[in-house]
């Protein structure tokens, strides 16, 4: 009796023991990670690279490198057109110009784009018709839309919403739709099994499947809205437009002053660092660990 119980016993130890493995690869842990991990592999790295280049962009203009230092200004010179806005009250006037318009833009294409690109995702006769339109449409520059939009609306900030919009709205369509395309057909037939059918199936099913793409079409969309927006302000200038970042840097070229086009390029890339880092970064990241994807934050 002996022998014969050994191999049952054995058997359901193993069953034990593969089960409770699974259960551990399936477990996402959710330990918040120590901070000197974080400075070292998340903060060093990235200040190291901002030193290294503060370093290298002296050098050249210490030991004149640079023929012309007019066409090179020292980090120094960078820095007290900095103390300069900071001290006239319009650095923050310039920042949020450009921000507030970029950020409601966005919103608006978003509001746009995500309809849209649910609409060419699941009707096979508007794909067919408007899916090449968008393709193209986001390949154009952005920058050639500025001259249409002067001409049909003027120099106000409909023109400035209507260039981010061109610029932005077929990158959300087409990341939803890239997203739509990668759901697996099984989870669409488990849905309408369970009465899922319609808009209730487009939220509850396709929706959060298709969410990493939809996310990767929200990333893209907001540069190119960022960059719609700082060509139409370099391109259309009005008093009634105030001052944003793109009309800084062309003040600057009309000038002659690099230290305030550096100063316009150095604000530009922060501003698009920031929102990915503050916005687009743990939204990501949050995606990720839903799907246990992302062991440690």
């Amino acid at each position: 009796m002996a022998s014969t119980d050994t191999p049952a016993v054995k058997d359901g130890n193993d069953l034990a023991g593969l089960e409770a493995g699974l259960d551990a690869l399936e477990t996402v842990q959710t330990s918040r990670t120590p901070f000197r991990t974080t400075f070292t592999q998340k903060i060093v790295p990235p200040v190291t690279a901002v030193v290294l280049v503060l370093l290298v962009w002296q050098a050249l203009v210490s030991f004149n490198i640079v023929d012309d230092p007019s066409k090179l200004p020292s980090p120094g010179d960078v820095w007290g057109e900095v103390e300069d806005a900071w001290l006239q009250g319009t650095l923050l006037d310039y920042i949020w110009t450009s921000v507030s318009r970029g950020l409601l833009g966005f919103l608006m294409a978003l509001a746009i784009g995500t309809p849209l690109g649910l609409l060419v995702a699941r009707v096979r006769f508007v794909r067919a018709a408007i899916g090449p339109i968008l393709s193209g449409l986001q390949s154009l520059p952005s920058v050639a839309w500025v001259p249409p939009a002067v001409i049909w609306l003027g120099l106000n900030n409909s023109m400035m919403y209507a260039v981010i919009l061109l610029g932005a709205v077929p990158s959300i369509a087409n990341g939803l739709v890239s997203g739509v395309d990668q759901v697996p057909p099984l989870f669409l037939r488990a849905g309408r099994t369970m009465g899922a059918t319609g808009l209730r199936g487009t939220w509850h099913i396709v929706m959060p499947a298709a969410l990493p793409g939809y996310l990767a079409g929200l990333k893209q969309g907001w540069a190119f809205s960022w960059r719609s927006l700082m060509a139409a302000e370099i391109i259309a200038s009005s008093p009634e437009l105030g001052v944003g970042l793109g009309q800084l840097l062309e003040n600057g070229r009309n000038t002659s002053s690099m230290s305030m086009v550096f100063l316009a390029i150095l604000l530009i890339l922060v501003v698009g660092i920031a929102i990915d880092l503050l916005i687009f970064s743990p939204l990501e990241r949050r995606v990720l660990r839903s799907r246990g994807l992302l062991v440690k934050s």
